[in-house]
């Protein structure tokens, strides 16, 4: 799991930002910036650089290669204090609290703001940069890439689908963006795959979240990457949460993501709860959820 960065940040001056900047500016043409090109990325002397640098690799916010040259680069934990540090000058957040989720692709935390908020940093490419290079549309046809380019541009991508979706689609409200890293409406319900549902709530549940399906498809957006870790369940509906990978409708695969996000999550209502979910024609669900007159699985029964 990734180090809670904000105790550091209590012990940076301006300065070490500047140099953490620098790096983050000369990444944008390699993956290891020279270090004599620091003086001119930070604007700082070079007796400032190393200082500062010195400190910044102390706390294991940068690192160090010599290649040809002395090449320096940001860690995980540097391009988190830099994100921190935009939210905290925004007054988007006041304080930064426990762990709440940790996957392969994106760390979230609870943030205090006016009221408890939930805030995500992506990975995506950190630790499997070639993998998602392949797989991310936004990166094919870039030349150079860093790690923290594909986890900015997913960063984006979903705080744009949540702007869009919000409050038409029960997803996070979203409150800032930056870098690879947005804040959100904390969701207090638990995820679909730690629920155990009766077999009252089986049928209304899963209708509820197919409703959801349709009503972002109607707004615009296709989730395409739908199962059951990305559903709260709660006392007043279904949440559906983690959209980096979202699609436009218009997009030329997005019925055949929209048909395997409805694949995916009827198929883990059938086997979770044998029995509960009645025979359907899937392809007539999808086209209903695609055309908006998706109401329930009980009207396409059989």
């Amino acid at each position: 799991m990734a180090r809670n960065v904000a105790s550091v940040m209590r012990e940076l001056d301006p300065e070490d930002f500047h140099l953490l900047s620098g790096v983050e500016h000369g990444m944008r043409f390699s993956e290891w910036v020279n270090r004599g090109k620091l003086t001119e990325f930070s604007r700082l002397t070079s007796e400032e650089v190393d200082y500062r640098l010195n400190r910044c690799l102390d706390r294991e916010l940068v690192e160090r290669k010599t290649i040809q040259y002395e090449g320096i680069r940001l860690r995980m934990d540097g391009y988190d204090a830099l994100a921190l540090r935009t939210f905290a000058e925004r007054d988007t957040i006041e304080g930064f609290g426990a762990p709440l989720g940790v996957g392969k692709e994106s760390d979230v935390f609870e943030v205090q703001s006016y009221r408890p908020m939930a805030l995500k940093f992506h990975r995506e490419g950190y630790t499997n940069f070639r993998e998602v290079r392949r797989e991310r549309d936004y990166t094919s046809d870039k030349e150079h890439l860093s790690w923290f380019y594909t986890a900015r541009k997913a960063a984006e991508r979903e705080y744009e689908a949540l702007e869009a979706l919000y409050p038409d689609v029960s997803v996070p409200r979203p409150e800032d963006q930056n870098r690879h890293a947005l804040i959100m409406e904390k969701i207090p319900d638990a995820e679909l795959s730690r629920t155990k549902l009766t077999d009252e709530q089986v049928r209304p549940v899963l209708d509820m979240i197919l409703r959801e399906l349709a009503a972002a498809y109607e707004t615009g957006y296709v989730h395409a990457d739908m199962s059951q870790y990305n559903v709260f369940v709660g006392e007043e509906g279904v949440t559906v949460f983690d959209w980096p990978q979202a699609v436009p409708a218009d997009h030329e695969n997005a019925e055949e993501f929209l048909a395997r996000d409805v694949r995916n999550l009827f198929g883990y209502f059938e086997r979770k709860y044998p029995g509960q979910i009645p025979e359907i024609d899937q392809r007539a669900l999808v086209s209903a959820v695609r055309e908006g007159s998706f109401d329930s699985i009980e009207d396409l029964r059989e």
